[in-house]
């Protein structure tokens, strides 16, 4: 629905642990979106009663995929997510951490797909380590999806 701030997003979940809202929110680079991760989306907007989208920045997508990724900004990644009916909101990561993140905003739940990379998993283990209350919910990859295996796809076209 929308891309905001992490700073507004912080205000907002005040009010939300207010009126009793339920927050879910993921973390991931988001890079060519395929059903895999629309699927996932899904799976954890079906947790709670807001879904929080955070898209890693792009120098933290080079730092995890390698220097060819992203392929679309984090900024266009961001809008496409906010745009899915799954998602109420979107924040492009600031460049630290996600654990500070995390411990800051203090999601209910915070959904990470199994095949997420041991960095990304010891961020989140990392911010529910630094006082955040947050319950970790793993959902299994899609089989057969990956962005990775997309790009290696195009390339073929392309060969």
């Amino acid at each position: 629905m929308a891309v905001v701030s992490q700073s507004d997003l912080i205000l907002q979940r005040r009010d939300w642990k207010r009126n009793g809202k339920r927050v879910v929110c993921t973390l991931g680079v988001f890079d060519l979106l395929h059903p895999g991760h629309v699927r996932l989306l899904e799976q954890a907007r079906a947790l709670g009663d807001i879904l929080v989208v955070g898209v890693q920045s792009d120098s933290g997508a080079r730092r995890e995929k390698g220097p060819n990724r992203p392929v679309t900004s984090s900024a266009e990644r961001a809008e496409i997510l906010a745009s899915l009916e799954a998602v109420d909101f979107a924040v492009v990561l600031k460049d630290e951490p996600a654990q500070g993140f995390i411990a800051e905003f203090s999601p209910d739940i915070l959904v990470q797909g199994c095949n997420s990379s041991s960095t990304k998993r010891a961020a989140a283990e990392g911010g529910i380590e630094h006082g955040a209350q947050v319950k970790l919910v793993l959902i299994p990859p899609e089989p057969g999806h990956s962005t990775s295996r997309l790009i290696e796809r195009i390339k073929q076209l392309r060969a």
